[in-house]
């Protein structure tokens, strides 16, 4: 009963925060992929994956590129994960456990588009959705018109599990991506034809990061599946 209180008080608390997603992943067997010190992770064995819903609006001006006001919000919507998972981080250590906040975005391999860990994958194990065609997590409501944030704990909690589900039929993304980096298969998704195509929207000045989001604006969750 204490691991169900506790599910629901924070996760009451991350919607309070303004968020739209959450979920909590069993990480015992991955976290040895993560670029973090053992021995900060040494007792840590859950992640508590949060989602905040990206504005369909400012997501359907890219048909073919990223624009300034994506990038702009982008950050913003970043910044508020960041900000919530902070809180919530705070929450758990005044209840007597330990917590560590992991960036919404802090890149540590550009070019192999790697961070501390993966909040997708996370994601993934806290059943909030599948890795789509388009190498990125994909939630049934909103798609993948969403950010993550995640934070360890070893906070007694339910454990949500991994869904059963896919795409499907739907290749939205495949035909849209300007780099065709996206295929059949997500195991196929082709990184470097992606990240060469940030680097040329970067040139370009489009946006000051490599950012793109062209399939994101074209992945809306139940309108696609």
């Amino acid at each position: 009963m204490n691991r169900i209180n506790n599910y629901l008080t924070l996760k009451r608390f991350a919607f309070k925060e303004g968020l739209d997603i959450f979920g909590v992943a069993d990480i015992r067997q991955v976290k040895n992929q993560f670029q973090i010190s053992p021995k900060t992770l040494q007792n840590l064995d859950k992640a508590i994956c949060l989602g905040a819903r990206l504005s369909g609006a400012i997501l359907s001006e890219m048909e073919t590129k990223p624009t300034k006001l994506y990038f702009h919000h982008y950050k913003i919507v970043n910044s508020l994960l960041d900000q919530a998972a902070l809180k919530l981080g705070n929450l758990i250590q005044k209840k007597g456990y330990a917590a560590l906040a992991i960036p919404a975005t802090q890149i540590i391999d550009w070019e192999k588009n790697t961070a501390h860990l993966s909040h997708r994958r996370l994601g993934v194990l806290a059943g909030l959705g599948w890795i789509g065609r388009n190498n990125l997590l994909v939630n049934e409501k909103l798609g993948s018109q969403f950010r993550l944030v995640s934070v360890l704990t070893d906070m007694p909690l339910k454990i949500d599990r991994p869904l059963d589900k896919n795409c499907r039929s739907c290749r939205a993304c495949v035909k849209i991506c300007p780099a065709q980096a996206i295929h059949e298969n997500s195991a196929d998704f082709e990184q470097d034809k992606c990240f060469a195509k940030l680097k040329t929207f970067q040139a370009q000045r489009q946006v000051e990061q490599f950012v793109c989001g062209v399939c994101v604006n074209i992945c809306a969750g139940k309108k696609s599946f």
